[in-house]
């Protein structure tokens, strides 16, 4: 399950392919796609549905997306409603106000970070450093210095 933050990401660093090897089957749904293919000007177009790996699915409970709509993007509120839908532990979801509501809603976020830590540690990615500057430098990331610091501890950089 994920919402668009972590895809753009991971795409924008060509490391898509971690996704499936670290979860296989990645679910997004129709809002994520949406905004994958018509992003904020200056990022490019992401088309999910040409990736074996990825399937998407609607939520099955629209009541659940306007609830959490009252506080969250389209994105996210579909990804977390697909979430609870489909019983999954865990979501990838990189803003703040998502992963919030994912740990209020009983989930486990994980973001593009989490994510390029456990790529590094199933030796998918030789460095994670490189990687986190060019998310801050080229897509605008907010990483404060302690979060880059335990990151990169994580990670075996440190």
């Amino acid at each position: 399950m994920s919402d668009t933050s972590p895809i753009r990401a991971l795409a924008h660093l060509d490391l898509l392919a971690v996704l499936e090897a670290l979860f296989g089957q990645v679910v997004v749904p129709p809002a994520v796609d949406n905004e994958l293919l018509q992003p904020p000007v200056g990022l490019p177009r992401v088309d999910v549905r040409t990736l074996s790996f990825v399937r998407i699915q609607m939520p099955g409970n629209p009541n659940q997306v306007q609830i959490l709509m009252a506080t969250l993007d389209p994105g996210e509120s579909e990804a977390l409603a697909l979430a609870l839908e489909l019983e999954t532990l865990a979501i990838l979801i990189d803003e703040a106000a998502g992963r919030k509501m994912a740990r209020r809603l009983g989930l486990l976020p994980i973001g593009v970070l989490g994510t390029l830590v456990k790529a590094k540690q199933r030796g998918l990615i030789s460095v994670v450093g490189p990687l986190i500057d060019r998310l801050k430098s080229e897509l605008g990331f907010f990483i404060s210095k302690p979060l880059r610091d335990e990151i990169l501890r994580k990670a075996g950089e440190s």
